[in-house]
Order: C-alpha cells, then structure tokens, then sequence
C-alpha cells in the first residue's frame, strides 16, 4: 500500500543527499593547485567540504574552519573549531581571527581554498573596528526575529564585519583564492551565503541603515559609524563554484517522485513571510485536488527557498513549523493532501528537528490532545505542537544547507491515513 508519509519523508531525504559534499563536490572540484595551499571557510557544510578535500586531493593539507556545535566531521589535516549560531560567540570571533592570520602573509604561488555554506554568517564573525561582539549580536538577534530576508541581514552584517564582503579576499592578496560554495540562498546569489567574505560587495551603508529603520533595529552611534564609514569591496579575479543549491535538491526528489508516478509541480524558490505562503499552497493544492488546478493527481508540489517568521509569541519553532502548522490549518484536513516542510540542515530555527509532517487528521490528532492549532500558531509554538501530534522530524545535523524543503503530496483518490 502507498505510504503518504514514507513516500514525503524520501522526498527530503533525496533533497539533502543531492547537496552533501560527498555527492555534489566531485562535480566540481579541480586538481589541487600547486604551491601551498591554505583551507579556510565556514558553516554547516564547512567541515564535511574539509573532509572531501583531504579524501579527494593528496598530500597533508593545513587550514581551519568553523562550524556550529554538532557539525564537526573527522579530519586528519584540516582543524575544525565549533562556535555558535546563529548567533556570534567568542569562539568564532577567536578562530576568525585565526584565519585572517594565517591567510595574511601569502605569496602569490599560494592558493586559500574558501568553504563557505550556510550559517557561516554567524561563525565567521570579527565586528568592525568599533562595534562590539555584545552589539553584533544584539543587531543579529533583533534582524532575526524582525521578519527580514536574509539578503536584507546580511547586507547589515557585511558592514558591521571586518571579514564579510569580500574583506577575506581582500586579506588573502596576493595570493589566489578559490571559493567552494553549498548555498542556502534563494536565487543562487553566492554573494550572500555567509555574507560573501571572498565576493564582492556592492551594497551601500544607506542600505543597510535603511533595512535597520524598516524594522525598528536599533544601534549605537560607534556601529553606525562603521556603518557609515564601510566602503564596497571589489574582489578581482575570483574562483567561485556553487557546488550546491535549492535547485538540486528540487531536481533530486522531482526525480524521485516521477520514478514513482506522482507528477513533481515545481515551485522554485520562494521567500516571503510562511504563514502567507502556506496559505497560498493550501490553495492551490485544494484547486488541485478539485480538479481544477494547473496539474492532475497524483501529483506534488515542490519549494524551496527561505521564508521568513515574524516572532510574535513567546513558543518554541522555525520557519518550516510556521509553514506546516499554518497549511495544516488552511487545508483543513482535506482527505487526500499530505505535506512536508523542512530544513535541509536537519535544524528548523533553533529546535532540534528538521521539520515537520501534515496528515489529513493531524487537527484532529492535536485536538484530541487538548491543543488549540491557531492559538499555537500565534504564539510561535509549532514545535510543541507537532511534538504532541508525532510530527516532528529528526534528522540531526546533516552537515549540508540548501535552506528550506516542500513538497505538498495530492493523491488521485482518498488514501488511507498514513
């Protein structure tokens, strides 16, 4: 019998394979440059990236890079320091400055490999002169919670960073630099993921003062200085593979899904807030399911991409948990719609699940149980409420990132629940 849940939950897991370094790196890795070659980099991906290049290229390799606590991998050459995220520490402020130290007396023969993926915003972190790590990590911590898009917080966290924007290329002269991306960024804009240390910048401090008063961020008079004084970064000549994006993993499960009859509907990369969206899918798969929609059944709809949640209430839960939690609402336990949303990092926000399912009797499941889903909605409190409904997903830490995962499943007649 066809399994709704089992069938979604291989959909997300084909998505992450397709993006982990040891599947989508040797597509693009070259042969290891001559001179001596220096390993820097950041992020979910950063240390598992290492671990490719040490299996992949021969002789004793040197460097460091800095991923959240949990992300580690086993290198033997290559040393890898755990910081936090998604907010700034102490540890990855140290370790920053480590890398700008060892990449800061190159020759021109030398080579710095840069492995950057999501989450390295966070974890590559050195203020600017002037800003303290105390106000990097309260301007973060507001952005985040403010409902902002990622290119609108990194394009405020490039100009409050001594390393971000290309000022790692910059530091790495002259000395050749080859960025190796797994981007986490809607629209494949590599300039983004990680806030772009070795990519130029071509955002203005009017930019990122005018995304701090849209949203009411406030800041001392030394961090808009800084702001004020930062000047664009043009890096010349720079090596950057996208090894990685949104797109493969789309390509990965719509693979999947058409090998098993079900008609993949991709949606590419959305952003936007994740209430609204998830209120715009359950249409369009309740048109669908009518019989009046773009696509017949048995079919799925896929995204990608990164919304946005604007923190409200005082629960637990990410993006992905908004989604779910808002869709299962709107469908209003249609009998033949299923769904999945979740980050491909294994980590929905700061919980400890990657996302979550919707079933035709998930409200009836969390009514039974005493929970109201709309007030739970309202107080950012998906992740308890999936918790109680066996919803939640767990991955753990997959050591990739290409943002988020849906994929709303239509079956041609009313399935059994699953």
């Amino acid at each position: 019998m066809f399994q709704p849940r089992q069938f979604l939950r291989s959909l997300f897991d084909a998505a992450i394979a397709s993006a982990t370094p040891a599947n989508c790196m040797h597509h693009w890795l070259p042969s290891k440059p001559a001179g001596r070659v220096i390993v820097v980099g950041a992020g979910k991906a950063a240390a598992s990236m290492a671990k490719v290049l040490e299996d992949r290229w021969p002789d004793p390799l040197e460097g460091l890079v800095i991923v959240p606590h949990g992300h580690t991998a086993d290198c033997q050459w290559i040393e890898v320091v755990e910081a936090s995220h998604p907010l700034p520490d102490a540890a990855g402020v140290a370790a920053t400055r480590r890398i700008l130290n060892d990449v800061s007396d190159l020759s021109a023969g030398d080579t710095v490999v840069c492995l950057i993926s999501g989450g390295g915003s966070s974890l590559l972190s050195l203020p600017a002169a002037g800003v303290s790590l105390a106000e990097k990590q309260s301007v973060t911590s507001q952005l985040l919670r403010s409902g902002a898009a990622i290119h609108e917080i990194n394009c405020v966290r490039k100009k409050l960073s001594a390393i971000k924007g290309g000022k790692l290329a910059a530091a790495c002269e002259p000395a050749g630099v080859m960025t190796l991306i797994i981007s986490d960024v809607p629209g494949g804009d590599v300039s983004m993921v990680a806030s772009g240390p070795t990519i130029s910048d071509t955002s203005t401090p009017r930019e990122a003062l005018d995304i701090l008063d849209r949203y009411a961020i406030s800041i001392s008079g030394d961090a808009r200085r800084a702001i004020m004084t930062s000047e664009p970064v043009a890096v010349i000549d720079g090596d950057v593979r996208a090894l990685a994006t949104s797109v493969d993993a789309m390509l990965a499960a719509a693979a999947l899904a058409a090998g098993q009859g079900i008609t993949p509907y991709s949606l590419g990369d959305l952003a936007g807030d994740a209430r609204d969206l998830a209120v715009e899918h359950a249409a369009l798969a309740l048109q669908i399911a009518a019989g009046a929609g773009p696509i017949e059944p048995p079919c799925v709809i896929l995204s990608g991409g990164e919304t946005t949640v604007q923190v409200r209430g005082s629960g637990r839960g990410g993006r992905n948990g908004a989604y779910t939690l808002a869709l299962a609402l709107a469908l209003n336990e249609h009998l033949s719609i299923y769904a999945i949303a979740g980050d491909t990092d294994g980590i929905d926000g700061t919980g400890d699940n990657a996302g979550s399912f919707v079933t035709p009797d998930t409200l009836t499941r969390a009514t039974a149980a005493g929970l109201n889903a709309k007030e739970m909605l309202l107080q950012n409190n998906s992740y308890d409420f999936f918790a109680a409904t066996g919803d939640l997903i767990m991955t753990g830490p997959t050591r990739t990132n290409v943002n988020d995962f849906r994929a709303i499943l239509i079956t041609k007649d009313i399935s059994p629940l699953s």
